[in-house]
């Protein structure tokens, strides 16, 4: 085949190096701009995974980069005059000059032909190649030739950077935050050869414009980072290799992924590389690695359907779809770790201690956990837990040992939990007449026995026509109190959990069948007239609510007032009121459910005040010791519904009315919703409302497993875990997970003693055999 690579960077360059070692019969030229053997950059970071991928397919190459590599294993972070460091962390970098330098040899001595100071303007000046490589870079001119053929989606991230050097070498990836009168700096450090390290400096939009960075050229900026990032640099000096930039050299970061990567122009096929396909932000380092990663999928598709042009259109597309889910993957952490960036001002450096600090940042990008931080410096993230256990007043035993977080207590107003996981509400569609009967004493109460520090019960409606389905619990008379007293009793008698009580009303979405004969489809005998904030459907063919009047909101304020007070006679531990989920209340915070052009409608506080009304009505009769949580929608998933930054607002609103924590959900609200599911998906809401409003959160959504709850609470992403469906498939599921990882001392319930010892021994043997 005739290949032509445009662009000489690491995946124009790897891939031509790698197809000619496979078939040297190719004939193939790398295009490059810049003169021979000269690029501009710095140092770039290497992952083992693609290290040990470059040695199986080229350890000529591969040996060359290894002798030029610069290791550590270590993490130091700079801030609020504290200097911490943990270890077993593994990068290798390397000069991105040099890199390419090998690779230019590389190439040469296998017969690529290159081609230095040429600017390719178009695909169609190579009309006999029969493979182009458009590995032109981020602002690939290939790309941009077929725009309606790639479909680039192309972000523009809000912070600013500017990619510098030194000559002060460091021993360790060292962060440094710094705090200024229009906000925080954060320099990213780390070291590629003897000589050199690279020195990159962020900060937000808003505090880029207030100093003047702007204005400034490049020499001013360089100037104005030196002396503010003075302390860790000790009298060196930074340096810029960027002088061919206009201006003064800070960048926003731009992410981008294509909707297609490939195109055949009429005499030869193009294929997107590297940064012209996608691009990873640089807090995790993984933009060469995604390029290295493409040039050998690419190639190891060839081996698999022969070196022949007329398999290209398989090669490529197989090479897609492949590729397409890796990136994905490493967009996904870097997305996060990036947004980590973007906001560590406002709702990290501000608000954490520097211990918890350095914890969330070690797991900014969610793709290491706590026990991989375990693997990798266990007496660094001992000595943590014996910090986060010390804040919750728990004492080392004897041996120095303390409880993993989520198995530390948490106190709100006069209730401790033992532990901080909460068995969610869940509908069950299995109540008569609404009381809760043997089914759910069984069900709820083998959950308090499980080991959960709160367990409740599912949506309990305070009036006939709130409920969901026929199925549902309701707290509407004394009945229906006295069985839930029998259920609290019993767990304050036979457990150490506490029990929650979630109030809602269905709104537009009730009347609906049981969930196994049609989830969210309408009775079609037995109904009731269905009230919301606007009179929308849910479904097409569900019943049309009626929208609200004054009248009604009375009515419906009384009856949550009832149904508080007769939960008060239940003895339970903590009420949670549900705005969530496009049931009644939450109808009025979503301007998809709220079209009212009354008070109750428009801004923010309009949407908000039924549902702050009827918060306030319910604390008033609530014990004044006891919590109230409030279960909101962070996110409607749908375009013109909530986001949020919207959710945020109501969290405010929540707290200034006296809530005492914000249990942080999202959806349901608008059926044609397009969620992005995932592990931990929804705890990004937490955090956001957490550190930033100030008000103590609950993270729920694909939490399920320990080793989840304890990342998510030691990095102050929420103080406490729900946990759904794990629950249902496991009723002992926190005893269990305890167990697990090795946490011998939560206690079981006395009678299931002997069978504690005997799961722990058959986890210990499982281990020892694998």
């Amino acid at each position: 085949m005739r290949i032509v690579c445009i662009g000489g960077g690491p995946a124009g360059l790897y891939f031509a190096l790698l197809m000619k070692k496979q078939n040297p019969a190719h004939e193939i030229s790398v295009v490059e701009r810049n003169r021979p053997y000269d690029t501009f950059g710095w140092g770039v970071v290497f992952s083992d995974a693609t290290m040990e991928a470059m040695r199986a397919w080229d350890p000529e190459s591969a040996a060359e980069i290894e002798d030029a590599f610069n290791h550590w294993d270590d993490i130091e972070v700079w801030f609020k005059g504290t200097r911490q460091r943990t270890s077993g962390h593994g990068f290798v970098g390397i000069g991105r000059k040099k890199l390419l330098n090998i690779l230019q040899r590389r190439c040469e001595a296998l017969g690529v032909e290159l081609v230095f100071e040429t600017e390719v303007a178009s695909d169609l000046d190579y009309a006999d190649a029969d493979l182009i490589i458009a590995s032109d870079g981020f602002n690939s001119k290939i790309r941009n030739r077929y725009q309606g053929v790639f479909e680039p989606d192309l972000v523009t991230r809000p912070n600013r950077y500017i990619w510098l050097g030194t000559n002060k070498l460091y021993d360790a990836f060292t962060f440094d935050f710094r705090k200024t009168d229009h906000g925080w700096f954060q320099a990213h450090i780390y070291k590629f050869d003897d000589k050199t390290s690279t020195f990159i400096v962020e900060t937000t939009e808003d505090a880029y414009e207030k100093h003047g960075l702007g204005q400034m050229d490049q020499q001013g900026s360089i100037d104005f980072c030196q002396d503010l990032f003075s302390e860790v640099l000790d009298g060196a000096e930074l340096m810029t290799n960027a002088r061919h930039l206009r201006g003064s050299a800070w960048l926003n970061f731009n992410r981008l992924i294509c909707g297609k990567w490939s195109h055949f122009n009429g005499r030869s096929h193009v294929v997107l590389m590297g940064d012209a396909a996608h691009t990873a932000h640089f807090a995790i380092g993984s933009g060469t690695k995604l390029a290295i990663d493409d040039a050998i999928e690419l190639t190891n598709q060839f081996n698999r359907h022969g070196h022949a042009k007329e398999q290209i259109p398989a090669v490529l597309e197989d090479y897609e779809e492949i590729r397409r889910v890796d990136v994905a993957r490493i967009q996904n952490a870097a997305r996060n770790a990036m947004e980590w960036f973007e906001v560590v001002g406002r709702r990290y450096a501000d608000t954490l201690p520097p211990e918890q600090f350095m914890y969330s940042m070690l797991t900014r990008s969610q793709r290491i956990s706590h026990e991989n931080l375990r693997l990798r410096d266990k007496a660094w993230l001992e000595g943590y837990e014996r910090w986060f256990a010390g804040q919750a007043g728990v004492e080392p035993s004897a041996d120095g040992r303390v409880p993993p977080p989520m198995f530390t207590p948490y106190t709100m107003r006069g209730v401790t939990l033992k532990n901080r996981i909460v068995m969610s509400p869940m509908a069950m569609y299995s109540a008569k007449d609404g009381v809760l009967d043997d089914f759910h004493l069984v069900h709820l109460g083998a959950r308090a026995l499980g080991g959960a520090g709160l367990v409740f019960g599912e949506m309990t409606c305070v009036s006939p026509d709130a409920r969901i389905t026929p199925g549902c619990l309701g707290l509407w008379n004394e009945k229906q109190a006295e069985g839930w007293k029998r259920f609290v009793d019993f767990v304050h008698g036979n457990s150490t959990a506490k029990v929650g009580i979630q109030l809602g009303h269905a709104g537009r979405k009730g009347a609906t069948k049981l969930a196994w004969e049609g989830i969210d489809q309408p009775l079609q005998t037995g109904d009731w007239p269905l009230i919301s904030a606007s009179a929308l459907p849910y479904l097409k063919n569900s019943q049309v609510p009626k929208a609200m009047d004054r009248a009604d909101m009375d009515r419906v304020k009384a009856d949550f007032v009832r149904a508080t007070e007769l939960a008060v006679t239940t003895g339970t531990d903590w009420l949670e009121l549900h705005c969530a989920h496009g049931y009644l209340l939450s109808s009025f915070l979503s301007p998809l459910t709220n079209r009212r052009t009354d008070e109750y409608g428009g801004s923010h506080e309009n949407r908000a005040r039924y549902p702050l009304e009827i918060f306030n009505a319910i604390r008033a009769v609530w014990p004044e010791d006891k919590p109230i949580s409030v279960r909101l929608s962070c996110h409607d998933w749908f375009e013109g519904g909530n986001t949020p930054e919207d959710a945020a607002i109501f969290a405010q609103m929540f707290k200034d009315a006296g809530a005492d924590m914000i249990d942080c959900s999202s959806g349901q609200v608008w059926k044609e919703e397009k969620p992005v599911y995932g592990r931990l998906f929804q705890t990004p809401f937490s955090d956001k409302i957490r550190n930033e409003v100030g008000i103590p959160t609950i993270a729920v959504g694909a939490i399920s497993e320990a080793d989840h709850a304890n990342s998510v609470i030691a990095a102050g992403r929420a103080d406490l875990c729900a946990v759904a469906r794990p629950h249902l498939a496991d009723p002992a599921w926190v005893l269990h997970e305890a167990a697990r990882i090795g946490l011998t001392d939560v206690a079981w319930p006395k009678q299931y003693y002997s069978g504690k010892q005997q799961y722990e021994t058959n986890l210990a043997r499982a281990a020892a055999a694998k």
